[in-house]
């Protein structure tokens, strides 16, 4: 199974257009989003294309294929809104052997690890809106940052999780 996963749209519809196109193109088979899908917060400035209505109407259609998890931004008024679960805080896959822990990050993160985490897992998490992909103590971390509000200097990117194996991709470069 391929997995295609993003964080932190923050009801930006451009960004939101931009991942289903880049998810439809990639083949994958789930659609993961790390949190904060709809709202802005409250210390981010309005993504330039700030739709939240839009990017519901864009993700319900695909609600059997979404997995998602809660971010510090999502609230049980907008799981009112959309046809799929956002309100776990984590949620766990396997690929190629390989578990992948799939969290916002506020709760769980690199400084946070769940008892569950051991040596050779990922910890997939947005939140910081920084792309990256590190290795610690023998745990793969994973970012894939915020399309719509970069920070750190780091592109909008995406991860392609197949067959035990996970890559970080920016939107502008092509699909593996």
């Amino acid at each position: 199974m391929k997995f295609f996963v993003v964080s932190d749209i923050h009801g930006d519809s451009y960004w939101c257009k931009k991942a289903i196109k880049a998810y439809k193109e990639s083949g994958a088979d789930r659609l993961v989003l790390l949190g904060d899908i709809l709202y802005h917060g409250p210390r981010n400035d309005l993504p330039s294309h700030y739709a939240p209505k839009e990017v519901i109407s864009l993700l319900n259609p695909l609600a059997s294929s979404i997995i998602a998890v809660r971010g510090n931004c999502d609230a049980e008024v907008d799981q009112m809104v959309l046809d799929f679960p956002i309100m776990a805080d984590y949620t766990c896959i396997v690929s190629g052997g390989v578990m992948f822990f799939l969290t916002h990050g506020h709760i769980y993160g690199p400084e946070a690890l769940p008892k569950s985490i051991k040596e050779g897992d990922v910890l997939l998490s947005g939140h910081t809106h920084i792309a990256g992909d590190i290795i610690k103590d023998g745990i793969r971390f994973m970012n894939p940052g915020s399309p719509s509000i970069p920070k750190g200097e780091t592109k909008p990117s995406y991860i392609i999780i197949e067959d035990g194996k996970a890559k970080l991709i920016p939107f502008d470069q092509s699909l593996p």
